[in-house]
């Protein structure tokens, strides 16, 4: 049974509730499937802090990150993390940071990665990748 590990994007389209089908999407997963990582929570916060903590949007984001697993970035994802890197690297391939270590941390776990972001397009193999933002059946296409 696959963890589905949700990028900032689409956990913030889950939390905006801007794109219907995402949320469709997620309703169709056991949410004990779903997972994000701590840097997915680290930028969601961000995210906040640079907003100065809107009253509402701070009440949604709060809701959503206790609704899901969390699951820490700990060392054994830092081994993914170098191992993807460096392949990354290799192949000329360049993704920001915190991408490179949610990609990581899906791969450590074994995970699908839902995203939107089609930068996760180039990792050199080993990562699954699904888009929420478009209808079921299409996930598994091109991003």
């Amino acid at each position: 049974m696959s963890l589905y590990m949700l990028d900032t994007n689409i956990a913030s389209h889950i939390i905006k509730g801007d794109i219907p089908v995402v949320r469709e999407r997620l309703v169709a997963v056991p949410i004990q499937r779903v997972v994000v990582s701590s840097v997915t929570q680290a930028e969601l916060l961000y995210g906040l802090a640079k907003r100065a903590y809107p009253k509402g949007l701070t009440a949604r984001v709060h809701e959503f990150l206790i609704r899901v697993k969390i699951l820490a970035w700990d060392k054994e994802v830092a081994v993914f993390y170098g191992d993807l890197r460096a392949r990354c690297e290799t192949a000329g391939v360049t993704l920001s940071p915190l991408d490179l270590m949610i990609a990581a941390h899906a791969q450590a776990i074994d995970a699908v990665l839902v995203t939107g972001d089609r930068a996760f397009n180039r990792v050199p193999d080993r990562l699954t990748i699904e888009n929420w933002t478009l209808s079921p059946g299409k996930g598994h296409e091109d991003i």
